[in-house]
């Protein structure tokens, strides 16, 4: 391949303003099932497939996708009632089993699991093509078993599902039970003859979001259409991003809890008080939390109230009524440190759990409210490790403290463990979690090393990343390396174990011409940069909108520090990202070309233009900005790869990937910036859209496995060549 140096320097991105901006000629593309524009997807589907299946590619998809079917790996279970229920896909169940066990039998080596609904056997016997996509239980009255579920089914594995009424003794679904039709739906049961529902009723139903702006009640043997006809519940405007309700049916602690989402960040929280929707007074950015008595909020940004100040990311807890009352003296559960956040919060019967990254390695803490949240550390998680606790049963009398606890790493495969919380008044401690279930390895872990690496941004921040390589890794530039990551949405990039990488990159291997005939291996590279949550609201809102470029230049800084520590030139170095990360990889393509060797760019949000637009693309305007308002588009045109894309530069090989059946980002973004590339006349570029999957690009494992082999062959396949592939796909 060419080295760095023989690539043009590319000129500032620069788009001309609004009002200059020329017609867009892909727009017909937008039209997601149009005659036109499926015969161009399969006309390049083709093309990609014709490249891709080779003997060797299609051995490696096997090996990945035997993974993904291992009926040794995991189970993961939800505890409800006397009853352990997972869902389950393998090579025999494609779109998956319902089913359920006892704790005896979770235990066993093989458990008896009842299926509850084979998914396979319902497409087949309706003609169509479901995936699973949950289910929702009626809690049931004391002392009596869980037996009604409101099960989701969609149709094309997108966002928007079925609701069927289902009975879990008779594991059928209920004749003439509770049934709505295909849409972006929001339920919550409110006892075994209603719901609480938000669906698409027809115009003004739904926000410009694609999700409901209106929850009504419905009543057993009522219609869609009586739902539309009835008053809305709780309703908030078309501009806001969502509206809903829910039921807590908790002994002692009945009610019903309405939340108006803002935008992605902010929303305002109502409790039903008599007839009245009472507004909980906090800040708009907070994350609120209501378990029994206790109010839980953890702000976004720096709040002050009542004289005293709470920094941004701070966990901090009252009473619910006291606060009702006008009581605002909250008790500072969690205050983060500058390398620390919290990452999630669980409560059992009598103690809270609390997730955290230190360096983005995992600590759990407990706390005691009784003991005045005195709190300590749960079992140490190992440095470079993530650990994930949370409750079993919190409502269980003979289990209520009891905890999961699931760690992982990127060379350790996945355990689940469970412990036991000490009773009030003993102190917030508890047995140590013993081992109950633990992922098989699918690759040669022992040959291999993680480390933690910081490198230091364009305004001198610095950017942890986890490298993941061969132990006798030689650092002279030559070692095909996979760059990954996110920087979006408060969202944590965290070391996780993963077969699939592990067989389709970490144990390739490959004699590169021009390294003295040594041997290499995969770099597997994971960058925690500005946008994520890795060191809490803050590490997120230094990359927002005006911001988003701090993102862009942390990752381009993680890529020149892997060439500057030598672990891979350029022509080495490739990138991979999905959805925001699309986003993220497809800012490197257009602005920082000469860094990389090649790019998987997956499910992507690419044309910042009209991204509101296009399916649920408004509901992100508290990111990246709103581009119909001049102000915000001067700065989103910055970032928005389909207008950055020009003549004369040399792009490197490129595969971008997606799904038709995508009703979040949607697949128009990911044909346009192809046919524009094709229309440059790029090299090198591949494109596939699957024709069902959702977000996820794959409705199951044999899908999931394509387009996981099929990217990283592609990065293989560039990364290791001799000189840069110039032939179309």
């Amino acid at each position: 391949m060419q080295s760095p140096e023989a690539r043009p320097t590319p000129a500032p991105a620069t788009v001309p303003p609004v009002a200059d901006q020329p017609a867009d000629e892909f727009l017909w593309l937008e039209d997601i099932h149009g005659d036109d524009a499926l015969a161009w997807v399969r006309e390049r589907n083709a093309r990609t497939d014709a490249a891709l299946l080779t003997p060797d590619y299609e051995a490696l998809e096997a090996s990945v996708l035997a993974v993904l079917d291992a009926k040794d790996r995991i189970p993961m279970v939800t505890k409800r009632g006397n009853w352990y229920y997972n869902f389950w896909r393998d090579e025999a169940n494609p779109r998956g089993l319902w089913r359920r066990t006892t704790w005896a039998g979770y235990l066993a080596a093989d458990p008896d699991w009842q299926v509850l609904l084979d998914v396979d056997a319902l497409a087949a016997a309706e003609g169509a093509e479901w995936l699973w996509a949950g289910a929702s239980l009626l809690r049931p009255a004391d002392g009596e078993e869980y037996r009604r579920a409101m099960v989701a089914l969609s149709p094309d594995g997108g966002d928007a599902v079925t609701y069927r009424e289902f009975d879990l003794a008779a594991c059928a679904f209920v004749p003439g039970g509770f049934a709505l039709p295909t849409a972006k739906t929001r339920l919550s049961w409110v006892d075994a003859d209603t719901l609480y529902v938000g669906t698409d009723t027809g115009p003004g139903s739904m926000t410009a979001s694609s999700y409901p702006c209106a929850a009504r009640v419905l009543r057993r043997g009522e219609s869609v259409a009586e739902l539309a006809a009835k008053e809305p519940y709780f309703a908030v405007p078309a501009d806001h991003l969502s509206g809903g309700v829910s039921h807590s049916s908790t002994p002692g602690y009945v009610r019903d809890v309405a939340t108006d989402v803002l935008d992605f960040f902010t929303s305002r929280t109502y409790l039903r008080v008599g007839d009245d929707w009472v507004h909980l007074e906090v800040p708009d950015d907070a994350s609120v939390s209501l378990h029994r008595q206790w109010l839980l909020l953890r702000p976004r940004t720096d709040w002050t109230v009542a004289g005293a100040h709470y920094g941004a990311g701070t966990l901090l807890a009252l009473e619910l009524d006291a606060f009702l009352a006008g009581d605002r003296g909250f008790h500072t559960v969690f205050a983060p440190s500058p390398q620390e956040s919290l990452q999630s919060w669980s409560w059992t019967r009598d103690f809270l759990l609390l997730n955290l990254l230190h360096d983005v390695s995992a600590k759990v803490l407990v706390l005691d409210p009784a003991a005045g949240w005195a709190g300590r550390e749960l079992d140490a998680c190992p440095p470079l490790h993530s650990a994930d606790a949370f409750a079993v049963d919190d409502e269980d009398a003979d289990c209520g403290n009891d905890y999961w606890l699931v760690a992982t790493g990127f060379l350790t495969p996945s355990t689940v463990l469970r412990g036991t919380l000490a009773a009030p008044g003993a102190g917030s401690g508890g047995g140590a979690a013993t081992l109950v279930r633990e992922s098989p390895s699918f690759f040669h872990e022992a040959g291999y090393v993680v480390e933690q690496h910081f490198a230091v941004s364009a305004d001198g921040t610095r950017v942890p990343y986890f490298q993941v390589g061969p132990r006798d890794l030689v650092l002279d530039g030559g070692n095909p390396t996979v760059l990954s990551g996110y920087g979006g949405f408060e969202v944590s990039r965290t070391p996780a174990y993963s077969g699939a990488i592990g067989r389709a990159w970490l144990e390739r291997r490959t004699e590169l011409n021009g390294s003295a005939g040594t041997v290499r291996g995969g770099v597997y590279v994971v960058a925690n940069i500005r946008g994520g949550g890795e060191y809490g609201p803050a590490w997120h809102t230094a990359a927002l909108r005006e911001n988003r470029h701090k993102a862009y230049e942390d990752f381009a800084a993680v890529a020149r520090d892997l060439t500057a520590r030598g672990v891979a030139g350029a022509n080495r170095l490739g990138c991979v990202g999905g959805s925001n990360g699309g986003l993220l990889v497809g800012n490197m393509l257009t602005q920082y070309p000469e860094l990389f060797g090649a790019i998987s760019c997956g499910v992507p949000l690419l044309d910042l233009r009209r991204y509101t637009k296009l399916s649920a693309g408004a509901s992100w305007i508290a990111e990246y900005g709103d581009p119909d308002v001049p102000a915000d588009w001067a700065f989103i045109q910055s970032f928005s790869p389909y207008h950055l894309l020009r003549a004369g530069v040399n792009y490197p090989p490129t595969f971008i990937w997606t799904a038709t059946s995508d009703d979040r980002v949607g697949p128009v973004q990911a044909r346009k910036m192809a046919a524009r590339m094709e229309a440059l006349g790029v090299p090198g570029l591949w494109f596939h859209e699957a024709l069902e999957g959702g977000h996820a690009g794959a409705g199951n494992n044999a899908q999931a496995a394509r387009l996981h082999a099929a990217s990283y062959e592609f990065l293989w396949r560039r990364l290791t060549a001799a000189a840069p592939d110039s032939t179309p796909a």
